[in-house]
């Protein structure tokens, strides 16, 4: 060790005698240690602006908290995980830069660190969350993509750890989330279709084994019956998280004896795929079909015709999970961090073919 200190440059030596302590924080803003602290964890009985004014002070004198003496004190690491399944499709990929950002960002204004681990299904999702906990890396996580039956909602609350969801699961007793309401958006795409005078009209949703998907046929079902018309069960399939799968189920529903003249798609992707099965029939989508998907991807924007879809600003979830996870850390109820917000409709060209 002494030898490591005798190596350090007499500038880097200087700089770290020169590092501000959270006493002198505080008697620059003329506030109690313990309010800087709790300012600068984010509890909740500290005014907002008492906190901003606390975390502007301390990005302006150099402040930041030794990890592990917060550690110590508190029994936290000062990190969150993100454990992304890889291993069964690629649908959230194109998300990630954004999503990671927008943690990243809420994380690194409370001074704290995003861990980041991947998984191939999952069986290796849960032993990596197992891990995660027994090695105490973590002091709470955030669960993408969520299940109707969600196992990993079961693992982190018989260990009694911290956790918020993106999305929804059918039991959320004790459980935080954030959520954005695809149910809504679908019921607005049969409306919108309806309006243009379209009667039969056909949905491809994404797999069955996550919530989204129960959500957004809801949405879907509640848009026939508000426009007044009549649900054709055949019409309506499932399985849609691929563009591959959204070519086979749009050629599935293209070869009925009477075809639908629109497609609604609970994901881009899927409706992607529905525009190569449209131009294997002979038909034109925002001419002869018409097309709307959800999600937002940037590959939506530069189809031929664009598709009209219903975008989620994913870094902006992304800021708001890490928020609530946080907030829960520091002793909110789950029950009382929970967030709903709408997905915003991008009218492009593919859903005009009336």
């Amino acid at each position: 060790m002494m030898a490591v200190k005798q190596r350090l440059p007499m500038a880097g030596r200087a700089l770290r005698e020169k590092r501000p302590t959270i006493n002198e924080l505080s008697k620059a803003l003329g506030l109690t240690k313990g309010t800087v602290s709790r300012a600068l964890n984010d509890y909740p009985d500290i005014s907002p602006a008492t906190k901003q004014r606390v975390r502007d002070k301390a990005k302006e004198m150099g402040y930041r908290a030794l990890s592990y003496a917060q550690a110590v004190k508190t029994g936290q690491v000062c990190a969150i995980g993100l454990v992304l399944n890889l291993g069964s499709d690629n649908a959230h990929r194109p998300f990630l830069s954004n999503f990671i950002d927008g943690i990243s960002r809420a994380v690194s204004r409370r001074n704290w660190t995003l861990t980041v681990a991947t998984a191939d299904g999952e069986k290796d999702e849960l032993l990596t969350l197992k891990r995660l906990i027994e090695e105490h890396k973590v002091d709470g996580f955030i669960l993408p993509r969520s299940k109707a039956h969600d196992p990993r909602v079961a693992l982190l609350k018989e260990e009694g750890v911290p956790f918020v969801i993106f999305g929804r699961t059918q039991d959320v007793d004790g459980v935080s989330y954030f959520d954005v309401r695809g149910e809504a958006a679908m019921r607005d795409a049969v409306l919108l279709l309806a309006k243009s005078g379209h009667t039969r009209i056909g949905f491809i949703n994404g797999g069955t084994e996550y919530n989204y998907s129960y959500l957004r046929e809801t949405g879907f079902r509640q848009g026939m019956e508000r426009a007044g018309l009549p649900l054709d069960e055949s019409l309506m399939l499932s399985g849609g998280y691929t563009k591959a799968a959204g070519h086979r189920l749009g050629a599935q529903l293209l070869d009925k004896e009477t075809p639908p003249t629109a497609i609604v798609c609970a994901l881009d992707i899927a409706a992607l795929g529905v525009y190569r099965a449209a131009e294997e029939k002979g038909l034109s989508v925002g001419k002869n079909l018409a097309v709307i998907g959800y999600d937002g991807l940037p590959e939506s924007g530069f189809s031929q015709p664009a598709l009209t879809t219903f975008s989620v600003d994913m870094r902006y979830s992304g800021e708001q999970l890490a928020t609530l996870l946080l907030r829960q850390i520091n002793g909110e109820k789950p029950e009382d961090l929970r967030k709903l917000v709408n997905a915003q409709l991008i009218k492009r060209m593919s859903h005009q073919s009336k």
